[in-house]
């Protein structure tokens, strides 16, 4: 499904302008209790297609920043829209559908279920989308496949590897085909093998068309990737395309 455009000017940025903006943030800012200001003034832009890298240190905001892109938090002040939607406008329960919907997640840690097997951890990605049990193991072995572990179906996350587990975990967010992709430092418990495996698979997937921030500390992994996004102190301080050459569309 394509995001809706978005009319409006954009910032003075890298961000490509005119095409179908999968992400807007307009002068966003977040305080929290006791009056911390994680954000403010955040303007950015990602359009349908992207492959970013929103890269800062400990503390900067960045985490904040994937919260409000994936709708697990409200901004303050200013304005986010995902898909289309202004995520300040939904009640709770539209915030829900919008997530199962629109956005996958990848985080560090895998979050994978113990006891259960890779095919059912991608599958319980569809537990709440209204699909049948014999449609959810489908989709989640074609994913699997997708991926490179249509061979380690049957395994469990204590049989497998931790680049194996992070690849099952991106099967899980990727199972109900979501416009935008947050990985979270999907590198971070990864050795370094293990990681380039990842962002291989992650440059891949963009390819074929996924949208995809990439949130991480590490400024190796956001040069390689062709928009870097620095954020500093709750502020984006540069915006920047960095010459790196994006997989090639199949």
């Amino acid at each position: 499904m394509s995001a809706a455009r978005i009319e409006g000017a954009a910032h003075a940025t890298a961000a490509p302008t005119g095409g179908a903006a999968v992400i807007e943030l307009r002068a966003v800012g977040k305080t929290y209790a006791g009056g911390v200001e994680a954000l403010r003034g955040v303007d950015m832009r990602v359009e349908q297609g992207e492959l970013v890298a929103i890269v800062g240190p400990s503390g900067s905001g960045k985490s904040t920043l994937l919260n409000l892109i994936g709708t697990l938090d409200t901004a303050t002040t200013g304005q986010v829209r995902v898909a289309g939607y202004d995520v300040g406008a939904l009640s709770d329960a539209k915030l829900s559908a919008l997530r199962a919907r629109h956005i996958g997640f990848v985080f560090q840690q895998f979050h994978l279920a113990p006891g259960r097997d890779a095919l059912d951890n991608v599958a319980d990605g569809l537990l709440y989308g209204g699909v049948s049990g014999r449609e959810r193991r489908a989709r989640a072995r074609a994913t699997l496949e997708r991926v490179g572990l249509g061979h380690r179906l049957a395994h469990r996350p204590s049989e497998l590897s931790g680049g194996e587990k992070q690849r099952v975990a991106i099967a899980r967010a990727l199972v109900g085909e979501p416009d935008l992709l947050l990985a979270d430092e999907p590198t971070g418990a990864l050795d370094s093998a293990a990681g380039r495996v990842v962002m291989d698979l992650v440059r891949e997937l963009n390819a074929a068309g996924t949208t995809i921030c990439v949130i991480t500390h590490d400024n190796e992994i956001a040069d390689a990737l062709p928009r870097r996004v620095r954020v500093r102190d709750g502020e984006i301080v540069s915006d920047a395309r960095t010459g790196a050459v994006p997989a090639v569309h199949p």
